[in-house]
């Protein structure tokens, strides 16, 4: 984890990314934006089942992880979540530990996440978690395996356009098993075309806090 991370600055105890000039997850409540996009966006926990594999693009203080992971938990499947995460800036584990400890419901698992990130086995031994760094748009077409959901929660497309490049967004539709899904926070009209090209049926769904719309995609 250690390396090259953004600049963080700390706005009522969210991380902001200063490269892009953007926050981390909703000023308004992150745990439950990640509920409310990625897990129901996806239709989770009832699509669980054994192996289920979660994809996600921008990993960023992995609280949409310990979200999944809270919810595999509570849905009682067998085994381990896996979860495959790409991330070209990755947070310090101190800039982590901060950002998550202000979520109640998340902080007894901050310590074994951390031991989980640093190669720590045994750790979470429910959690299946590998972490790709470098760029997405070459990393996740040269990826050798496919998910069942995506989360697909880089920066703002404004701010952060290269995470949402059409080119990138087909490959996830090629890295997406038959029937499975993806959500994002976005409803930009190019992110919903690119889905669409992708593959996927998309839909616009009631966003979180102040967003009017979100995105829900499924492969056909």
């Amino acid at each position: 984890m250690a390396g090259q991370g953004p600049k963080i600055a700390w706005r009522d105890g969210v991380p902001i990314s200063q490269r892009f000039d953007d926050p981390y997850y909703s000023l308004g409540g992150g745990l439950a934006e990640a509920r409310h996009v990625f897990l129901a966006g996806n239709d989770l926990p009832a699509r669980f089942r054994p192996g289920f594999h979660i994809g996600e693009i921008g990993f960023g203080t992995g609280l949409n992880c310990l979200a999944a992971l809270i919810a595999w938990r509570q849905s009682g499947t067998a085994g381990a979540l896996r979860f495959t995460s790409f991330e070209a800036f990755p947070l310090e584990p101190s800039e982590i530990r901060q950002a998550l400890g202000v979520f109640d419901e998340v902080a007894p698992l901050i310590d074994p996440f951390l031991a989980c990130l640093s190669g720590a086995p045994g750790a979470l031994p429910d959690l299946d978690l590998t972490l790709i760094g470098g760029d997405a748009r070459a990393r996740v077409p040269e990826w050798d395996d496919e998910a069942d959901a995506w989360f697909l929660d880089g920066f703002s497309p404004a701010k952060n356009p290269e995470l949402w490049d059409p080119s990138l967004l087909a490959a996830v539709g090629r890295k997406t098993r038959p029937g499975g899904s993806a959500a994002t926070y976005s409803a930009a009209g190019h992110v919903r075309r690119a889905l669409t090209e992708a593959g996927f049926e998309v839909t616009r769904a009631p966003g979180y806090g102040h967003k009017r719309h979100m995105t829900r995609a499924l492969l056909r």
